[in-house]
């Protein structure tokens, strides 16, 4: 492939992310109410759990249609499979064992993923973005296994969310916990999620200093350049004006 026929589809692909990039997000909230509905309402029909359970699986493929458009539009295809292994993962796991978590955490990755590709959303915006829907799916996806646990404890969407919440910030306070495997595997890995998040927040407030104090230090390092300019230039006025007297004095 010519450099040219690489700009023509590098452009087409970055078009093509451009415009899907709302639509996207727009069914993966589509896939929130859908997933969420179900476990809320424990009273809802046949009908209704059928009709949620379809639109999980459409969100799913629009985002696998979405990674199959932006794998033919990609100037280097295997370039674009190494650098995008994860958006494959995402796309394939539910297709192996179609679990309605590992839909949740394809979904969320693939979410992700596109997110970071838009320029206009900011780390803060999407580490906000993050922590609310860990939280949320965290909390739909362990009140929907440990509800009907015999010897669970975690009943409501309240006690399900100040689970969640105890759990991503590893304060643990041990008045709910999952008593089942999976409920346990959610677990772990909101404990992850919390302590990666927590690790993303730190080290971006940390650079965030450095740089202000680096832009400080560039500050001064110009107003002593400055400073010493000027007294050069005030040192050499001097000379000239000792000079000139003393050539006025000799005249």
């Amino acid at each position: 492939m010519d450099a040219q026929s690489a700009r023509v589809r590098q452009a087409r692909q970055a078009h093509w992310e451009q415009r899907t990039q709302r639509p996207l997000l727009a069914l993966a909230v589509l896939f929130a109410v859908a997933y969420a509905v179900p476990i809320v309402d424990s009273s809802a029909g046949p009908a209704v759990i059928v009709a949620c359970t379809v639109a999980e699986w459409v969100v799913w493929g629009a985002f696998a249609t979405d990674y199959l458009v932006r794998l033919v539009l990609a100037p280097d295809r295997t370039r674009f499979v190494r650098r995008h292994w994860l958006d494959l993962c995402a796309v394939v796991v539910p297709v192996l064992q179609p679990l309605r978590l590992l839909r949740i955490v394809a979904t969320l990755l693939l979410v992700g993923r596109r997110a970071r590709m838009a320029n206009q959303i900011r780390l803060t915006t999407y580490v906000v973005g993050a922590v609310v829907g860990l939280l949320m799916f965290g909390s739909l996806a362990v009140l929907s296994v440990e509800r009907s646990a015999p010897h669970g404890n975690i009943r409501t969407l309240g006690d399900a969310l100040w689970w969640s919440f105890t759990t991503m910030t590893t304060v643990g306070y041990g008045d709910h916990a999952p008593t089942t495997g999976l409920g346990r595997l959610i677990a772990v890995g909101l404990m992850l999620s919390g302590i990666a998040l927590l690790g993303v927040v730190t080290a971006n407030i940390a650079a965030w200093f450095i740089a202000r104090f680096e832009k400080d230090d560039v500050e001064e390092r110009r107003q002593t350049e400055a400073i010493e300019s000027l007294t050069e230039e005030v040192r050499a006025l001097r000379a000239e004006v000792a000079e000139l007297r003393a050539l006025s004095g000799r005249g």
